[in-house]
């Protein structure tokens, strides 16, 4: 009922273009009725996850239409609040299944996804249809800053352990969770303080996009089709991850491929659609701050989050991330500082972006982590 519910919901409102994504939906009772019949679990996986991308699509189609009418200053924090709603449920079901080292990847991973694969389609397409395509270089600078500082708190516990030499597992649980705790708390608190100075005191500096456009659905509608997606999302995520173990034996994936590539793919694509759509229209300004935006709260919101929640299920998340990990979140912060810094790109540097995206890809499918 409530699949029926939310399509019926959807499908008047949708335009041809959004159509084809959401005829995904399909998969929705797809993998509850293969679930529900014990096929290989391989298949139940397979659609669990091709459902999460038009449930994604829904989320990001409910939080804008319930933004725009609540005013730029409401609609701007439910935005920062509810942007990677996919991503966080999937996190909080993954951490209530104890797949630590999945949740760890999949956070480094939709920072990556977005940096490299995301910003480098925009490029890339957005670059055949325009010689150049330009943006702000002083909204790019305040986009480097907040992400090369959750680079660095992310980094630091990693380095601490290394310097401390604690060999033990148990003791870098032990010494690495108080300081998760505060770095956390840190976190939470510049990423606040980023949004002040995003939504109140210069507001002026950061694109909007279509935002002055009427909301597409009325604030009720928003509002149901938000909570029925949230809890659809719950149920898909928690058969695929409850299903990742004999899925990922099948398929030959390693725990960090799945949570590096394959899950922030899935939880990503409706966005990432979105802002290559922008980059087709000359948008680069508007595809980059969707790029940066859902980073920096990937890195400065989500992450403190599942950190403080991991305390739920007593299984404690630190950000102990493997040095792998950090290579290529580095890696990629770097380069894509490089290709934004002087507020023009073009489709060179986008195939440059995917190309990196692609090695990282290669290396952590046959060397994992």
């Amino acid at each position: 009922m409530l699949f029926v519910a939310l399509v019926s919901a959807f499908l008047k409102p949708v335009d041809e273009k959004g159509l084809p994504m959401y005829r995904l939906l399909i998969f929705v009772p797809v993998s509850l009725v293969l679930y529900l019949l014990h096929v290989p679990p391989l298949w139940v996986f397979l659609t669990s996850g091709l459902a999460l991308i038009p449930l994604a699509g829904l989320l990001g189609e409910a939080t804008e239409s319930l933004a725009a009418s609540r005013g730029p200053l409401i609609g701007g924090l439910l935005n920062a609040t509810f942007g990677n709603a996919t991503e966080i449920v999937i996190t909080l079901v993954a951490l209530q299944h104890n797949e630590l080292t999945v949740v760890r990847a999949s956070l480094i991973g939709s920072i990556i996804g977005n940096v490299l694969l995301v910003l480098g389609f925009s490029a890339l397409l957005g670059g055949f249809r325009q010689n150049l395509l330009t943006f702000s270089s002083e909204v790019a600078q305040a986009h480097i800053t907040s992400m090369s500082l959750a680079v660095i708190a992310l980094l630091t516990p990693a380095l601490l352990v290394q310097s401390a030499h604690l060999p033990e597992k148990n003791l870098q649980a032990a010494a690495l969770m108080p300081l998760s705790l505060w770095v956390s708390a840190v976190l939470l608190v510049l990423y606040g303080a980023g949004l002040f100075f995003a939504l109140r005191t210069h507001r002026h500096l950061f694109p909007t996009g279509e935002t002055q456009e009427k909301p597409k659905w009325s604030a009720t509608k928003a509002s149901f089709i938000l909570f029925a997606s949230t809890v659809v999302v719950a149920l898909e995520s928690e058969l695929l991850i409850g299903l990742l173990e004999p899925a990922l034996h099948i398929l030959h994936f390693n725990r960090m491929f799945a949570g590096l590539i394959l899950l922030p793919i899935l939880g990503n694509a409706a966005e990432h659609s979105t802002a290559i759509t922008m980059a087709l229209r000359n948008q680069m300004a508007v595809s980059l701050d969707i790029v940066a935006s859902s980073s920096i709260q990937i890195a400065m919101f989500v992450t403190p989050v599942a950190v403080f929640s991991s305390l739920i299920w007593n299984h404690p998340l630190t950000i102990l991330f493997t040095a792998s990990e950090l290579v290529a979140l580095t890696m990629a912060i770097l380069i894509a500082i490089r290709i934004v810094s002087d507020g023009q790109t073009h489709w060179l540097e986008g195939a440059q972006l995917l190309g990196v995206y692609a090695i990282l890809a290669i290396t952590f499918y046959f060397v994992g982590g």
